[in-house]
């Protein structure tokens, strides 16, 4: 495998980590920080000072907080940033590219109002600039504050074709960062996505002591819904039972490193969301997918109650309790229907 030039746009928790995976894999590794500040820490101390600070980045890591002079003869560009900023960034350094860059996207979410995946954005923006094959993610369960302490993770690559699958990742495969292949892009976007829905349930689920068997049944459950959305937008099934459907559902759900679910844990604490969002440092990508995938399912007709529950406690002050009463009092239904 040759040795790749990748560029980082994002110096967030993630774009941090996979930095550091990257340049184990034999890579020459840029980082774009939208923030001066920590692109100077990162070259002269080694270190993301507001970012996994206990990290110690390699030296051969650089940082820019210029998009034109980090993404100058770049073989791979990766989009680690919060997700409702993707098609602005996007579009912001499409000039700098000739188009031969392979783009991955590691952001996960679906647009306000468009529905669009990730990687549908990219593809959309980049028209006229890099073809639609170049164009894939790395989406699975993988939080940043493991990943950067070179724990053994297991993610997927996805993209518009094999080729591009392929150099992702082999890009990225280091001893202790698994890279499998998967051709469903949208089963592995909405997966990743909507999960992070679930995530937020989960931890209203803890944090208002419902119970374990309360918390079995969501996560049980917001597969079947994840599967559902995903199926309805051409995805494949297995896909739903792989690393970006259950693997990723089950440690977002599970995890304290889960933004989401910590969101979901105060909110079942009795905080209000607009508290809780002011307080955080990093972006809980479920709240914006929320409201995205709840209009997506009322404007297509879907069934997602858990969806429609979350998005009464998130938007409509409904109380966590109260929205959990009207789910477990729903008609009754059949499990699986054959």
């Amino acid at each position: 495998m040759s040795k790749r030039n990748v560029t980082i746009v994002g110096a967030g928790s993630f774009g941090t980590a996979l930095a550091l995976v990257l340049d184990t894999a034999g890579n020459n590794v840029q980082m774009w920080a939208r923030e001066e500040s920590i692109a100077k820490q990162i070259n002269e101390k080694h270190i993301n000072p507001s970012y996994l600070n206990d990290v110690d980045l390699p030296k051969g890591i650089q940082a820019y907080n210029d998009l034109e002079q980090c993404l100058k003869s770049q073989d791979m560009v990766v989009f680690a940033t919060p997700s409702h900023t993707l098609r602005e960034l996007a579009a912001k350094l499409k000039p700098c590219l000739d188009g031969h860059e392979i783009l991955v996207t590691v952001a996960k979410g679906i647009e306000n109002d468009t529905f669009k995946t990730m990687s549908q954005i990219l593809v959309e923006v980049m028209e006229g600039t890099t073809y639609e094959d170049n164009i894939g993610v790395l989406y699975g369960p993988s939080h940043a504050e493991e990943v950067g302490k070179l724990k053994p993770t297991t993610v997927v690559a996805a993209a518009y074709s094999t080729r591009t699958a392929r150099i992702i990742q082999e890009t990225f495969l280091t001893p202790m960062f698994r890279v499998y292949i998967n051709n469903d892009v949208i089963g592995v976007e909405i997966g990743g996505s909507v999960k992070n829905i679930m995530a937020i349930a989960a931890g209203i689920v803890d944090g208002a002591e419902l119970g374990d068997n309360a918390k079995a049944a969501l996560i049980t459950r917001g597969l079947h819904e994840m599967k559902r959305m995903g199926l309805m937008m051409g995805a494949h099934s297995d896909t739903f039972s792989g690393l970006t459907g259950m693997g990723d559902l089950i440690v977002t759900c599970t995890s304290t490193h889960s933004r989401n679910r910590s969101v979901g844990f105060r909110i079942g604490k009795g905080e209000k969301l607009d508290d809780i969002i002011d307080s955080m440092n990093m972006v809980a990508e479920g709240v914006k997918t929320t409201k995205s995938v709840r209009d997506w399912a009322v404007k297509n007709n879907v069934e997602m109650p858990i969806t429609r529950a979350i998005y009464s406690v998130l938007f409509e002050n409904v109380d966590p309790r109260d929205a959990l009463y009207e789910l477990m009092t729903r008609d009754p239904k059949d499990e699986i229907v054959m």
